[in-house]
């Protein structure tokens, strides 16, 4: 009897919580091994001056630079790259530093609408065999100074942990009137289409 294949390890590339909770609440068994990249080093290379690379594929870029760093120190394994950019107006902005800092985002954004772009990569032996990039388009609302103050206070240093200042999972959701596109997407990666990508690779059963 021909014995089965063996089922590869799959890596995550991201100390990134959300991506972790999300993948675990999937039922998949996966270890994490952060990249060690320098991400801001890689953006501004690839935004710079007379760049013609757009936002969504800074995201897709930026998973597959991560998944194929450690796919290089893990040997057969299947590692998933996963990057999140949030643009607005045509520029990209970043996770806030500090409070102040989000807020001036929260600020940014209000009445508006920006796009989040998450892309995910998967990475075997140096080399990434797939990748995709999804978007989605979320509006905020005219929310009041106090609203605002208020919701800055009950989120505190939480706010600095996303791009936009927000989590569409908790209290976040009440900054918005409008939100087209998939949640995981939202939340930082496309967990739909990499869930398919790894059935069809062998690594969750079909």
């Amino acid at each position: 009897m021909a014995k089965a294949a063996a089922v590869r390890t799959i890596v995550l590339a991201s100390a990134s919580a959300a991506r972790r909770d999300m993948l675990a609440r999937a039922g998949v068994t996966f270890e994490i091994v952060p990249a060690q990249i320098d991400e801001r080093a890689i953006q501004d290379v690839l935004t710079g001056e007379d760049s013609e690379v757009e936002a969504a594929d800074v995201a897709e870029l930026l998973a597959e630079a991560k998944a194929r760093d450690v796919s290089e120190r893990h040997p057969g394994a299947l590692v998933v790259g996963s990057d999140q950019i949030l643009e607005f107006e045509d520029e990209i902005l970043s996770k806030p530093a500090d409070v102040a800092q989000a807020r001036a985002s929260l600020k940014l954004l209000r009445g508006a609408t920006h796009q989040l772009h998450a892309g995910v990569a998967i990475a075997i032996d140096g080399e990434v065999v797939w990748s995709m990039v999804d978007s989605a388009s979320l509006t905020m609302r005219q929310f009041s100074d106090k609203f605002l103050s208020t919701y800055i206070a009950e989120e505190g240093d939480g706010l600095c942990a996303s791009v936009g200042a927000y989590k569409l999972e908790g209290r976040g959701l009440q900054l918005f009137e409008r939100i087209d596109g998939d949640f995981f997407t939202i939340l930082g990666m496309p967990l739909l289409p990499l869930l398919a990508e790894l059935r069809a690779r062998g690594a969750l059963l079909v």
